[in-house]
């Protein structure tokens, strides 16, 4: 993989993800207990060889910032880096028009680093995917362009961009979130969508980004303009995401990918995790999804007497957090959370330094870091959620938002 360079676009806005973005960018959005959302793309980068990386930054950075410069910046060698690159107006004076044109106005990176491959990720995913096959996909079909995709039901596809294939895989129509979207042929129920992951052979992309540039009315978006553009100039290639595996002893494990693009469906992400064998794997030691590291102490459940019982049950506890007479039940946990005496957290996720108050009752809740949750207080689906700032979501999820300082028994003092 020394002829890979990688570009994260690290930059997006997350407005669906609100009020988790209020603060921070999508891809610094907290997941599983202890990771960031952006930690999967680069450790699946990082797994599979490629060592020089980009991560192409502009919404509400500054939280993204500093979790790569504590999880990410040290990992860097004679002859590989990860690099964050804030929007810097190279081309003019505006910020990045669209991810097209963040790859732009940063080619002068490109040209610094040798190389003939650039792999283009986006980083608001959760998912793990060995790179390193979909680069032998790439040489193997001499490629000049491939498109990672997936089979999703075609009612769901109108939000990607779907992609028409002919028998070997060449990509032959390529249009970005239509209305009605084109079917697999033989499969009606299904279409081929793009997971906005790309490979593009270094000369062809920047022929295509200058092309795009000078383009009246173009997006400068990759699904939207370019793609479509490249089709009859070049061999374009869809690489069939279901084909990818992960090592795992002597049965490879199998890729997986989840869209956290919603308040729903992030939820729903977070809650596949407190299943006995996940879809998602994060046990798996050949394939480490790395994050940050804190010095926390181990998390802890304590008293054990009549109506006061510190207990977790098929849940996530990352370290620090203390379970002190409440009850745990189908959650994820986040680091340095207090669940005070006779409090119930059922099917919810807790991120840093939560507090929850002696008998509060939380059912399908996300709450975020630092945020404190009063004694008594009752929130869940059909209760008006009386916390300022909260939101309840028409499934019926309560969102409590972030706070700017942590509660008084938290110790940790993260950004």
């Amino acid at each position: 993989m020394a002829d890979v360079v990688a570009v994260v676009l690290a930059g997006g806005e997350g407005r669906r993800l609100l009020p988790l973005t209020k603060d921070r960018s999508k891809p610094a959005v907290p997941f599983g207990g202890r990771y960031r959302i952006i930690d999967f793309v680069l450790s699946n980068l990082a797994n599979s060889g490629v060592d020089r990386t980009y991560v192409l930054t502009q919404y509400k950075a500054q939280s993204l910032l500093e979790h790569l410069q504590r999880a990410w910046i040290h990992m860097q060698g004679r002859d590989s880096f990860l690099v964050a690159v804030p929007a810097q107006m190279q081309n003019g004076r505006h910020w990045y028009q669209g991810t097209a044109d963040a790859v732009l106005q940063n080619l002068h990176l490109l040209r610094r680093t040798p190389h003939r491959i650039v792999a283009i990720f986006g980083a608001d995913h959760v998912y793990k995917m060995n790179v390193a096959q979909m680069v032998e996909h790439h040489r193997a079909m001499a490629s000049a362009v491939t498109v990672a995709c997936l089979a999703v039901p075609v009612e769901e596809a109108s939000t990607f961009g779907v992609m028409e294939v002919d028998t070997r895989g060449r990509v032959v129509g390529f249009e970005e979130k239509p209305r009605s979207p084109r079917s697999i042929p033989g499969r009606e129920d299904l279409a081929l969508v793009s997971m906005g992951n790309y490979l593009f052979d270094a000369e062809v992309l920047e022929v295509a980004l200058g092309r795009d540039a000078d383009t009246v009315g173009s997006e400068h978006d990759f699904g939207r303009d370019v793609l479509p553009a490249l089709i009859d100039r070049v061999p374009v290639y869809a690489y069939d995401f279901r084909r990818n595996r992960i090592p795992w002893g002597v049965e490879p494990e199998r890729a997986y990918w989840r869209d956290v693009g919603t308040l729903d469906a992030f939820f729903a992400a977070n809650m596949d995790l407190r299943a006995v064998t996940p879809s998602l794997n994060l046990y798996n030691w050949e394939w480490p999804i790395h994050t940050a590291s804190f010095a926390d102490p181990p998390a802890k459940f304590v008293f054990d007497e009549q109506g006061r019982r510190g207990a977790a049950i098929d849940s996530i506890v990352a370290g620090g957090s203390i379970v002190a007479g409440g009850r745990v039940q189908d959650s994820v946990v986040g680091r340095n959370v207090f669940v005070d005496a006779r409090a119930e957290v059922e099917d919810c996720i807790l991120h840093d330094n939560v507090r929850v108050g002696v008998g509060a009752r939380l059912d399908r809740c996300i709450v975020d870091k630092n945020a404190e949750i009063p004694d008594g207080v009752r929130l869940g689906p059909g209760i008006r959620p009386e916390i300022p700032g909260a939101v309840q979501t028409p499934s019926g999820i309560t969102i409590v938002p972030r706070r700017e300082q942590p509660p008084e028994h938290a110790v940790a003092r993260e950004y």
